[in-house]
């Protein structure tokens, strides 16, 4: 019978901490607040009034934005020991209640529908959608929290800012961090580093080689750079909601704030108020990180002025019985530092690119915007190139070429400026830090440094191979995508067959190697109506097998935008419940060498995530069947993938 605790702890049915088993309930306290191996007096460091604290792992994590979240549970998850640091007190970076940005990513809003992300972002986004209907932005700060502290392996340091780094030849041994909330001073040794900062912090107290700005157009032939070379890059934005009351809510603006004019924004769309806006950017032109006041208060000054247009202009009456509700303080910063790696990913690798190191995909546009962000009212707020399909990111990009141990996840990989005005939205972070958690952890089990395992085909292969399990998407050639190919996958020697297929969505598909439906080609799915006793898929093994794990890959309505937001129009479209298309109750039938019955092995009730792993204790089976008894909606079954393991 399978274990409640052996699919709490897979990839899909992790739930909030109120629901775990009272022995999972409340984490270690050494992982909450580490006491470490010798916290004494930090004189040592020009701290005597601090407790230094010295902590050992595999990975450390700089930086709790979505990649590095995703970095450090993928890391975890593969059995590496993880220190997730955090510079402020909630997790999640410009996703988090501080900025509420929402998260995008291929799928570009609409513009390439079918394309959103898989794999741990995935994760998260259901999560947020069925324990968040109400859409609040401190929930997903929670979500990710619990995500993190619920992973045995992570330590997490919380409001704890990372300001020194010890390097030893080519390679980082130690970071130190401070925590002036709790008057310690961290020493952190690891064997392996991940720059999830944004602003490359790790990376600049290391030495790692990185570049600022804009090359110029002929260092790489892109024709979105600039003649010359510069150090402009994407402004930060700040930003507000609103809310609908039943009578006027009068607005004065402060002395302060900007004046706001139809002129000011003739390239700046005004269309409702409960969200706003992007586009109130500036600072592309200072710099970005040591001008970070001066932007704040440039960015409030906007806000005010803009908002004060809206409700004092006359040309916005329907706003009178609006008022503020939150106004960002921390600016989301798009663009800083960028590390330098192997490879320097280009404008051309992202409109025609194939690497054999592939380990994530982006598809936003690549969506520069003037430096001068809203001071430049005679251009307009950005451009787009669109790339022809969504595109690879080489592990080349995502570790460090002069610190060999120093990885790097997010919006802060070796890119050129053209080609970051894609890879920086959030959603692709994710699915880099998923893919360099998962690397990081490979070079832990194999005692290997990340541009050994790109040498190395048979261990870039196993990487890639480890993430398809997890239910990433990796691009490979143009049209094509990387398949399962896991020699320890038993179901995809086995014969298949169902209750009954609906059209070309028939039960072989899932062993096809593609777990999601390319937009306008073939179905790579197994759909089967639903009868009053449900539906089925089985597979029969040439000879006995011994299993004690079946992964399945439910459909969760790929071809919608799903992500938190205050903008009502967007969230109109998006279901804040479990996605109709995934698979709600089902069970795991076995029969047995030697028998002709079918015995249950495991039954799993109210499921709404996208990867399931279904652990049992081993039995010898001459077939596996896969009973779904009920959806969260639609009306047939539909499974993109079945795996079976020993």
């Amino acid at each position: 019978m399978m274990r409640r605790r052996d699919l709490l702890t897979s990839y899909s049915l992790v739930v909030l901490a109120d629901q775990l088993p009272a022995a999972q309930q409340r984490p270690p306290f050494d992982r909450i607040a580490p006491p470490g191996k010798d916290a004494k007096d930090a004189g040592s460091v020009q701290e005597p009034h601090l407790s230094l604290v010295s902590l050992d792992c595999d990975v450390l994590v700089a930086g709790g934005g979505v990649a590095g979240v995703c970095a450090a549970i993928s890391a975890a998850r593969h059995g590496a020991k993880v220190v997730l640091i955090q510079d402020r007190s909630r997790l999640g970076g410009n996703s988090s209640s501080e900025v509420k940005m929402h998260i995008v990513g291929a799928d570009s809003h609409r513009g390439r529908p079918g394309w959103r992300e898989s794999g741990l972002i995935e994760e998260l986004r259901l999560e947020d959608a069925v324990n968040n209907p109400q859409r609040c932005w401190e929930m997903w700060d929670f979500i990710l929290y619990d995500k993190v502290v619920s992973e045995p392996n992570i330590t997490l340091l919380l409001e704890t800012i990372l300001y020194k780094a010890k390097v030893q030849g080519d390679k980082l041994t130690e970071v130190y961090a401070r925590c002036d909330k709790s008057e310690q001073i961290y020493r952190i040794t690891a064997k392996y580093f991940v720059d999830s900062t944004g602003d490359s912090r790790l990376a600049l107290e290391s030495g790692a080689a990185f570049r600022t700005g804009r090359e110029q157009r002929s260092e790489y032939n892109e024709s979105l750079a600039p003649e010359k070379a510069d150090q402009e890059t994407l402004g930060s934005s700040i930003l507000f909601t609103s809310r609908l009351h039943n009578k006027p809510m009068p607005f004065k603006a402060p002395a302060w704030a900007r004046k706001v004019t139809p002129e000011t924004l003739r390239f700046r769309k005004v269309d409702n108020w409960e969200y706003g806006y992007w586009w109130i950017e500036w600072g592309g032109n200072k710099d970005i990180i040591r001008d970070n006041e001066l932007i704040r208060y440039e960015l409030l000054s906007i806000v005010m002025g803009v908002w004060d247009y809206i409700k004092n202009s006359g040309n916005h009456t329907n706003s009178a019985n609006y008022a503020f509700d939150w106004i960002g303080m921390m600016p989301g910063k798009r663009g800083s530092r960028r590390l330098t790696g192997d490879h320097v990913l280009t404008q051309h690798d992202l409109m025609s690119g194939s690497f054999p190191d592939a380990i994530a995909m982006g598809g936003w546009p690549m969506d520069d915007h003037p430096p001068g962000g809203f001071d430049r009212a005679d251009l307009p707020p950005n451009t787009n190139l669109r790339t022809p399909e969504v595109y690879p990111i080489p592990l080349r990009s995502c570790y460090s070429k002069n610190i060999a141990n120093l990885f790097m996840a997010g919006r802060n990989i070796s890119a050129t400026h053209a080609a970051f005005t894609s890879t920086r939205v959030m959603a692709t972070c994710a699915t880099i830090g998923q893919a360099v958690g998962t690397a990081a952890a490979l070079c832990v089990e194999k005692s290997k440094l990340p541009r050994q395992v790109v040498a190395d085909q048979n261990l870039i292969q196993t990487l890639q191979q480890r993430l398809l399990r997890d239910d990433q998407t990796i691009k490979g050639k143009p049209g094509e995508l990387f398949c399962n190919e896991d020699p320890s996958d038993l179901a995809r020697s086995a014969t298949w067959s169902s209750s009954g297929d609906l059209g070309e969505a028939v039960s072989k598909l899932v062993i096809d190697g593609i777990t999601r439906d390319i937009p306008k080609g073939p179905a790579h799915h197994w759909a089967g109506p639903m009868s009053a006793e449900g539906a089925w898929i089985e597979c029969k093994f040439e000879q006995p097998r011994t299993l004690r794990e079946v992964q399945l890959t439910f459909d969760s309505g790929f071809q919608r935008q799903l992500f938190l937001t205050a903008n009502d129009a967007f969230a109109r479209d998006t279901p804040r419940m479990p996605q109709p298309e995934t698979v709600k109750d089902y069970s795991v039938l076995v029969r047995k060498k030697g028998t002709s019955g079918w015995e249950t092995v495991a039954t799993v009730k109210g499921n709404y995530q996208r990867l399931n792993r279904v652990k049992f204790q081993p039995v010898e089976a001459e077939a596996v069947r896969v009973h779904v008894t009920a959806t969260n909606g639609v009306e047939e079954a539909r499974i993109f993938e079945i795996r079976c393991y020993a």
